[in-house]
């Protein structure tokens, strides 16, 4: 049993107790991905999973066999940032940056679910595609809690990213 972490193999841990933000960290090395609150309640672990974010310390390691788990590390280099990395630079979308690793997995896997016309609460028009509202982006940023308050620069980053730059 395995799964793929930004395209790297690691073998699943014997302990089915370890969760997969557990086993990011300390079996795969791999500490961009920070453990906030432990509960799913800040965003600080959000990893993405086969295209889609979660909160990686809600689930187990072994309920993911096979799948392909994309972290902060997976996403860029400090020599060569993603395009959402280097906005939330230029934006400074961050102030201690303890959040940040979950904020961007979050950001690019919903760049990704609106360009899919995947509505969200904030969606006016459920039968058409969402737009990049300013209100569309923080309902689906919701689940990730900045403690310094950088969230006009976060939305700022991602417009950014997304081609609508305000």
């Amino acid at each position: 049993m395995s799964l793929h972490i930004n395209g790297k193999s690691h073998d699943l841990p014997e302990d089915p107790r370890v969760s997969l933000l557990d086993f990011i960290r300390r079996d795969a090395g791999l500490t961009g991905t920070k453990k906030g609150c432990d509960h799913g309640q800040c965003g600080a672990c959000t990893v993405i999973v086969n295209g889609m974010r979660i909160n990686s310390c809600l689930t187990l390691a072994v309920m993911h066999d096979g799948d392909d788990v994309t972290t902060i590390e997976g996403l860029g280099s400090v020599a060569e940032p993603s395009p959402l990395q280097q906005a939330f630079v230029d934006h400074d979308g961050y102030q201690c940056g303890y959040c940040t690793p979950g904020q961007i997995c979050s950001a690019t896997a919903m760049i990704d679910e609106i360009a899919a016309g995947i509505p969200s609460d904030a969606t006016p028009d459920l039968t058409g595609a969402p737009s990049l509202t300013d209100e569309e982006i923080r309902e689906r940023m919701s689940g990730n809690l900045c403690r310094c308050g950088a969230y006009s620069n976060i939305v700022a980053a991602i417009r950014e990213v997304a081609g609508e730059a305000s």
